[in-house]
């Protein structure tokens, strides 16, 4: 029995729903009943009544609902006291950060917070944004930092997760320039002769922002996805050879812009063709009688104190 299994089942039990739960719990609705089924097995007995809606649970699924919550709250308890005594020495702040923000966003804010809070220690773990998200829900880290739009939100909830906003970035396109210093590929393109596009993988989170942004342009945009990939710097190597327009976070091209090997590929005609994200920090709020990682608490203490000094008693 795995103790993801009884996570899941909480969920479901608080939720009532098959497929809101898989939602939160960042798997597919047929993986999540699967592990439903899973633990039941296991049980030897049904612990949901499938024959209501919304989903109630038996009289063993009611049983097991208490005694999860008391197993997992002692899990929790045990693994932060553990991680605790790991980290006596050291103190390091684990960071799970999707790679477009690892690269870009992640070193200029480390430099900034030496500047304003003081050293840290830090490890860094570089993933796609679904995997960083399923760092902060496992335990894994001690915060998350990702991208956000009220578009492709995360389905953290509220009552277990906290966030700050680090900052906004904004999402563009942008081409290597031609001899004359303009864009080598203009859009927004034409039909007949559509543009060399250089698009993110499938399912990758700023792919679904540029989907968006190309959706909500009011002038009809011409590309041919000639190469894809799910990481940002990948995107802006080939666009820095020529091989066509990315859309990329502005914090990954300024040098690049200041040098000129990178213009924009937009045309007055398309103006705005981009869009603005912000960079938020989230972390499992702690439980009350959990050890707390000092410094990644006195960390979450001058992040808040940044965004709400205005709200605090004189």
């Amino acid at each position: 029995m795995e103790t993801k299994w009884l996570e899941d089942f909480v969920s479901l039990a608080e939720t009532r729903s098959f497929s809101r739960s898989a939602t939160l719990r960042h798997v597919t609705q047929p993986a999540f009943s699967r592990r439903i089924q899973a633990l039941e097995a296991w049980a030897g007995t049904d612990l949901v009544d499938r024959s209501s809606y919304p989903t109630r649970l038996t009289p063993a699924g009611e049983t097991l609902y208490s005694q999860s919550l008391e197993m997992l709250q002692g899990l929790q308890s045990t693994r932060a006291m553990l991680r605790g005594h790991t980290s006596a020495g050291q103190d390091v702040i684990e960071f799970a950060v999707p790679h477009t923000l690892a690269f870009t966003f992640f070193p200029a804010w480390v430099s900034s917070l030496r500047e304003k809070f003081g050293p840290i220690k830090s490890r860094l773990i570089a993933l796609n944004v679904h995997d960083a998200v399923l760092r902060l829900v496992e335990g894994s880290c001690d915060l998350l930092i990702a991208y956000h739009h009220d578009s492709q939100p995360f389905q953290l909830d509220p009552n277990r997760y906290e966030m700050v906003t680090l900052g906004q970035e904004v999402l563009s396109p942008f081409v290597k320039p031609d001899l004359a210093g303009g864009p080598l590929y203009k859009l927004p393109g034409r039909s007949g002769q559509p543009l060399p596009y250089l698009g993110y993988a499938p399912g990758a989170y700023l792919g679904r922002v540029v989907d968006l942004i190309l959706k909500q342009s009011s002038t009809a945009i011409h590309l041919d996805r000639v190469y894809e990939t799910d990481m940002a710097e990948g995107l802006k190597a080939m666009a820095l050879e020529g091989h066509g327009i990315a859309f990329l976070p502005m914090s990954a091209v300024k040098k690049e812009l200041r040098a000129k090997k990178l213009v924009s590929a937009v045309s007055q005609t398309v103006l705005p063709l981009e869009m603005t994200m912000d960079i938020r920090v989230y972390r499992e709020r702690p439980a009350s009688n959990a050890a707390v990682k000092r410094s990644a608490q006195a960390l979450w203490t001058y992040l808040e104190s940044q965004i709400q000094p205005r709200t605090r008693p004189k």
